[in-house]
């Protein structure tokens, strides 16, 4: 069982945590989990300090970057599993004609097209952002039963975001070309 960040840091489940508190937990537990100051513990408290410290690091990464904590979040709750990343089909038809555009672009570049497919890609980005945002507000004062919803909700949203990525990268290699 591994140790949940947001526990560790005694704050609640959140998408969009205060980011002074994650900062605040995180130097108050680095003082305290220095090993300079638990040199003289027996070895095996070093090594749990040492232990500590290192979870502390990996909290800090995790929570304090929200693409890392969007993931540790549906990670936990087993949404990202292999073998379950359906998109519902019109953004998968969305993106097929956006890569097919893209696979084009490969043969004959055309700087009206990279900046058509840039727009079409920040548009679907727009859109989704402007969707998820209430979720993610609201998702830390929703009563348990409702959570597993809005959980599929940002797990779609994750899911198509990171689609938009990999065509975003594609774009910039066009970029760089011309």
């Amino acid at each position: 069982m591994t140790t949940d960040y947001f526990e560790f840091y005694h704050l609640p489940e959140s998408f969009l945590p205060s980011e002074a508190d994650i900062k605040r937990q995180y130097y108050a537990l680095s003082r305290e989990y220095h090993p300079d100051f638990h040199a003289t513990a027996p070895p095996e408290r070093q090594q749990e300090i040492l232990r500590l410290a290192t979870l502390n690091t990996n909290a800090y990464r995790t929570l304090s970057d929200p693409d890392a904590r969007m993931a540790y979040i549906l990670g936990r709750h087993g949404l990202l599993e292999e073998g379950k990343q359906e998109l519902p089909p019109d953004f998968l038809m969305e993106v097929m004609e956006l890569n097919e555009q893209l696979m084009e672009l490969e043969f004959d570049p055309d700087q009206a097209v990279v900046e058509r497919v840039e727009n079409e890609v920040n548009n679907l980005n727009d859109t989704l952002e402007a969707g998820i945002e209430p979720v993610l507000i609201g998702y830390a004062q929703l009563p348990a039963d409702t959570r597993p919803q809005a959980l599929q909700q940002i797990r779609t949203y994750y899911l198509k975001r990171r689609y938009l990525l990999r065509i975003r990268e594609s774009l910039a290699k066009f970029a760089t070309r011309s």
